[in-house]
């Protein structure tokens, strides 16, 4: 027999080893992370009782592939889109908590005598909340509805980008082993620069094409294409010099604003959910017993840093965007723990040589420990709110209620030179940099292979012209209003003088930004020139702003490029019950809209609305049922409900969590379960002298009415009567074949065939 090789055999010690303990902790109702972590202790050197693994190396391997499919999953779930809609809230919220922990993080490791590098390393483990824990707490207590919930899944989005950016940063700190001011400028500068070509050229291309191959997309062929964009961006972000974790989660946000994002979330889902337990496990393989005897109050005062500083800062960020002192707390107090991405980052440092080994081990305890406490920080909030509420004075009432409670907002001239300076600077951003892009790949390659072939002058001019044709509808767009913008721009230059002045400003901003990126093509080749060489420039840009033949392109692109980045968003709108607008305002007065899938087993099912009476039982008013491709808006007390509806719901936190527990509970209170699932069987009756069957129609008898079962074939003489109806009359000696649940069958018999 030939010899397993030991990453085969490493493999199944993991898999079989994560499946046994996760089921354990499934039980114990703790989270899944946990258990895997557990499960790589277990089968680590530090643990005797069982085999470990061969070859550690082979594991790192699978857990470097584990981090890419994690981050791309989480890409798949994250939009830059959502940073807009989670709002100052969340990121006024997530940036003091996240600055906050990171400053005492480092004071800690400055305090205990670690190098700078490792104290910079551990704020940042110390910053980052856990997202899979959270979700998993907020599911199993039924607190996903609630209002302070949405806050934390909001701050949730805003420290994961935060975490790539943060792990970029550390990247090229280690490196260069300082902080050069200029260096780290640079860095971020070049980091947003990529984010972007990545992102627009991403949104440009990638769904266009799938859209134009959609009929040959099939779950398998789906998922081979998302899994090669993965890896590419991945090989891509590594070649310009970025981390694979960077690239896997630029090309999941990507994907994310396409039609087929669901699609691929799902399919991609089981990878995720495979590598991600090696990776977890490789964790667990880390945890060492002998790091609480060396290190046990390091670890203690780690833990308490956590949960005390996580809950004050969060506590304050939430506040500082103008909530509720209530929904501050319950918000801090959810983000009481660290988690995977403080693994990621401790990996990282340890793939570069900048942390002790002892840090992966002490963080990951740390982790452990706060993750069987969140669920009870989480009921911790509202008792402390109760105590605090009792305490402070009446007059400091917008503590209690939030700033944000009485504000209200106006429309006029003002929204609409809002939406023309935003329009106009998100243009000239990103056009800049697409022309930028497209110049240094014109000047890596196009402008040497040219000059080099064709020296002198003519070379010179030629190479030029080559990058400044590749530029152009990037230079075009650049100098062009747009149409959407310029209609708003007439409208205000007819307003004022105050906006003239303003919009004159915006155009030649336009103007400066296109001449310049003009003279970085044309000032290295012709550096003796600059007077006629600005004369050129202004040429150029004429050139573009009035010819008809430079419009239209940077138009269609645009027009491509808008349609599809809202295009996902367009068809979610379509297919809700009530607008975004419409339940922004009624988030503003107290009134949350959700809506709520209706399982397959409830008390609910088949009853009427006016029998459920949702209204007087919960205080939720029902604003539309879902069932299908079908919406009953406002439906009337005779509409039914069954399994798989979706019901639209308006009202407080309060009654919209009384609502989904009375969907959501069993209908009979320990029952054992026997017959829930009663299957279809057979039986026949034989039409004897003086029965009630005897000389009726099958529709007069109303079988399936009155008990339940149907009707399926009847025998007359020994043949099967090929044409059954409700007409069919019964006869003497006929043979009656029923389909039915036994229970209804044995009833039948009991009450008709007496």
């Amino acid at each position: 027999m030939s010899h397993l090789p030991p990453l085969i055999s490493d493999l199944a010690l993991i898999l079989i080893t994560a499946g046994i303990i996760t089921i354990l902790f499934k039980w114990l109702k703790q989270p899944v992370v946990l258990g895997y972590i557990v499960a790589g202790f277990l089968i680590s050197p530090h643990f005797y009782l069982l085999p470990s693994v061969a070859d550690p190396g082979n594991i790192q391997v699978w857990a470097d592939i584990g981090i890419i499919f994690l981050l791309f999953a989480l890409g798949l779930e994250f939009s830059f889109k959502k940073l807009i809609t989670v709002g100052g809230t969340a990121s006024i919220a997530t940036l003091l908590n996240m600055g906050a922990m990171i400053a005492v993080g480092y004071l800690i490791g400055q305090l205990i005598g670690w190098t700078q590098m490792e104290s910079i390393f551990l704020g940042g483990m110390l910053s980052m909340s856990s997202t899979t824990i959270i979700i998993k707490a907020f599911n199993d207590m039924g607190l996903q509805k609630k209002k302070f919930a949405g806050i934390v899944f909001g701050m949730l989005i805003v420290e994961d980008l935060a975490a790539i950016l943060m792990m970029v940063l550390l990247s090229t700190v280690a490196v260069s082993k300082h902080f050069a001011g200029m260096e780290l400028i640079e860095n971020v500068l070049r980091l947003v620069f990529f984010i972007v070509i990545w992102f627009v050229g991403g949104i440009y291309i990638i769904p266009s094409l799938l859209k134009r191959f959609k009929r040959y997309l099939n779950d398998e062929m789906l998922l081979i294409v998302a899994v090669g964009l993965c890896l590419g961006m991945v090989l891509f972000a590594n070649v310009v010099g970025f981390s694979a974790a960077l690239g896997a989660f630029i090309m999941g946000s990507i994907l994310a604003e396409t039609i087929e994002s669901r699609r691929v979330e799902h399919l991609i889902e089981p990878l995720k959910n495979l590598f991600g337990a090696v990776f977890f496990v490789s964790v667990g393989m880390m945890l060492s017993p002998g790091i609480f005897a060396g290190q046990g109050w390091v670890i203690l005062t780690c833990t308490v840093v956590v949960l005390v500083g996580r809950v004050i800062f969060a506590t304050l960020g939430v506040l500082a965007s103008g909530e509720g002192l209530k929904v501050s707390l319950q918000s801090g107090f959810s983000l009481a723990q660290i988690g995977e991405f403080s693994f990621i980052i401790a990996t990282l440092g340890m793939q570069l040589g900048v942390i002790s080994a002892f840090i992966y081990p002490m963080i990951v305890t740390v982790s452990i420990i706060t993750t069987f406490t969140t669920p009870y920080f989480i009921r911790f909030a509202d008792p402390v709110y109760a105590a605090l509420e009792r305490v402070i004075p009446r007059r400091w009432g917008k503590l209690i209620n939030g700033y944000t409670a009485s504000r209200e907002k106006s429309a006029n001239r003002q929204g609409d030179w809002t939406r023309v300076w935003r329009g106009v600077l998100s243009k000239v951003f990103i056009f800049t940099l697409l022309s930028l892009a497209v110049y240094l790949l014109a000047r890596q390659y196009a402008i040497p292979l040219v000059t080099a072939g064709i020296p002198g002058t003519w070379g010179a001019v030629l190479a030029a012209a080559l990058a400044l044709v590749l530029m152009s509808p990037f230079l075009a767009g650049l100098v062009l209003p747009g149409k959407r913008v310029k209609a708003e721009i007439g409208r205000l230059w007819a307003d004022s003088h105050f906006y003239k002045g303003l919009l004159v400003s915006l155009s030649l901003l336009r103007v400066v930004a296109c001449v310049s990126l003009i003279m970085l093509v044309l000032v290295p080749l012709f550096p003796d020139a600059i007077g006629w060489l600005l004369v050129v420039a202004f040429a150029i840009m004429l050139s573009l702003a009035f010819f008809e033949g430079f419009r239209k392109r940077p138009e269609a692109m645009e027009k491509l490029f808008l349609e599809n980045l809202t295009e996902k968003e367009r068809l979610e709108e379509r297919e809700q019950a009530i607008n975004r607008q419409v339940k922004s305002l009624l988030l503003g007065k107290n009134v949350h809209v959700e809506e709520i899938d209706v399982p397959r087993e409830t008390p609910i099912l088949g009853k009427t609305l006016a029998e459920l009476n949702f209204k007087q039982r919960t205080g939720v008013n029902i604003i539309s049922i879902i069932r299908g491709e079908r919406k009953i808006n406002i439906p009337d007390g005779n509409e039914m409900i069954y399994p798989f509806d979706k019901i639209v719901v308006a009202g407080s936190d309060e009654e919209i969590q009384q609502f989904m527990q009375a969907v959501q509970e069993r209908a009979w209170a320990g029952d054992s379960g026997e017959g829930a699932f009663q299957q279809i069987t057979l039986s026949h009756y034989v039409i004897e002298e003086g029965s009630p069957l005897a000389g009726r129609s099958i529709k007069e008898l109303k079988i399936r009415e009155k008990t339940g079962c149907l009707v399926i074939g009847v025998d007359r003489a020994g043949e099967t009567l090929p044409d059954l109806n409700a007409d069919l009359v019964l006869q003497r000696d006929d043979l009656l074949w029923l389909a039915g649940e036994k229970s209804y069958l044995s009833a039948f018999e009991a009450s008709l065939l007496k």
